[in-house]
């Protein structure tokens, strides 16, 4: 018997009938002896709408009553989801974040889990009953409700199965596992059935939109294993045996297997909310980067590339990215302080990309640098940036030759499908 945490998506919540289909999933897994604990978001599309609707009300709305309201989408998801698990036979709680004692701190629409009194929990389990709890919520210390982000329906997942120690968390999404590459960009990309979590985590904060980024930095901090897999694979039927842990989905986990069998490169992430910045000609001078900078940082902007130039005549050009969202921005802060700062004109480009190498082989591994610059440059793709880490190599290159530049590497680096196809599971 194991003790398994599952969390679903909106999407897999979309409709009473997706949320019949979960039940009879988790029933599976209950009825070969697990014990299972399952986190639910609210039901697709439910969130935006509240969100709408606080944005009728105020464009600025009270941070806690915000909280209040949007939280209410998992609470309807988990009451639901409870009901079809007691129609069929599974006797199953539902609980809010409150109610489970998810204790966070007070910062309200971005909440971060403070402690987990796994009471409760533990009772309903011990009890043979299946736990159903609200996503992407906790209260503080007053009670009040905090919601986790968008997207912090991962983190209580993963929360939770590292209180209880379980043996493992499923996140259980649209597709079948992590691939190594966007499967839309390249038919050729295949699914990984393990991953570490240092290269998820770089594929995450890289682009990659399976998990979220906190979810994964928990599971690291905590050893939790994390699998990701598809809510529509019937063949997932809740035996946790060595097939099931060998062929199903993908596993995160510390562990990096042979070195001598691990792959240099495991997967191509990329970012199309890339958008570029130079100021030329400013003075070469200590602390111009910070005059640059720091008032961007103020706004609250994230800084990602950075490049400044050997100085001739005493001045040189800075360059750094932004996200695209926040372009204009930028943009006019630097104009209000170009004359502060010294620069001769700003130059810009929002229209591209960061396409990234990732894998813990790259350790042990020289030339994979040389022979990524090696393959754009067959491909006539030009660099416009470079940044690097240990397990990581991005470039930014213009966004039209994206497509172009992943199935290139992808090929480069061996890590094609011998059938050509991706097999993902969809809606």
């Amino acid at each position: 018997m194991a003790l398994i945490v599952q969390k679903y998506g909106g999407t897999s919540m979309g409709s009473v009938e997706r949320i019949k289909n979960v039940a009879q999933r988790v029933k599976r897994w209950h009825d070969n002896g697990h014990q299972v604990v399952v986190v639910v978001s609210a039901m697709s599309g439910e969130t935006n709408r509240l969100i709408d609707l606080a944005r009728q009300i105020s464009k600025e709305p009270n941070a806690r009553e915000y909280d209040q309201m949007v939280s209410t989408g998992e609470q309807v998801s988990i009451s639901l989801l409870a009901m079809a698990l007691n129609e069929i036979g599974v006797s199953a709680k539902s609980m809010t974040g409150g109610q489970v004692a998810i204790r966070t701190d007070d910062s309200h629409t971005k909440a971060r889990i403070q402690h987990i009194d796994d009471t409760q929990l533990r009772a309903a389990l011990d009890a043979g009953m299946v736990v159903v709890v609200a996503g992407f919520q906790g209260v503080d210390e007053k009670g009040d409700i905090n919601t986790l982000g968008r997207g912090g329906s991962d983190t209580t997942g993963v929360a939770l199965a590292a209180a209880l120690s379980a043996d493992e968390c499923q996140i259980y999404t649209d597709v079948d596992g992590v691939y190594t590459t966007d499967p839309r960009v390249t038919s050729k990309a295949k699914k990984l059935s393990k991953i570490t979590f240092e290269e998820m985590l770089e594929m995450a904060s890289l682009g990659s939109k399976v998990l979220q980024i906190r979810s994964v930095e928990f599971a690291g901090k905590y050893q939790v294993p994390l699998r990701v897999l598809s809510s529509f694979d019937e063949n997932a039927d809740g035996k946790f045996d060595d097939d099931f842990k060998k062929n199903v989905g993908t596993l995160i986990t510390t562990d990096e297997g042979d070195s001598m069998e691990q792959p240099i490169i495991s997967g191509i992430a990329f970012n199309r909310d890339e958008a570029k910045v130079s100021i030329l000609a400013v003075p070469d001078r200590p602390g111009i980067a910070s005059s640059i900078l720091s008032p961007i940082s103020a706004a609250n902007i994230e800084i990602d590339m950075i490049i400044q130039n050997i100085a001739e005549n005493g001045l040189t050009d800075f360059t750094f990215t932004v996200n695209r969202g926040d372009f204009d921005k930028t943009l006019a802060i630097l104009g209000d302080n170009l004359a502060e700062i010294g620069g001769k004109e700003i130059v810009s480009n929002n229209k591209v990309v960061k396409v990234s190498l990732v894998g813990v082989g790259m350790r042990s591994h020289a030339g994979v640098a040389s022979k990524m610059f090696e393959t754009l440059a067959e491909n006539n793709i030009n660099i416009q940036m470079i940044s690097t880490s240990e397990i990581k190599i991005s470039v930014l290159i213009q966004e039209e030759q994206l497509e172009k530049a992943v199935k290139a590497l992808h090929t480069a680096f061996g890590i094609d499908r011998e059938d050509g196809e991706s097999k993902v599971a969809g809606l």
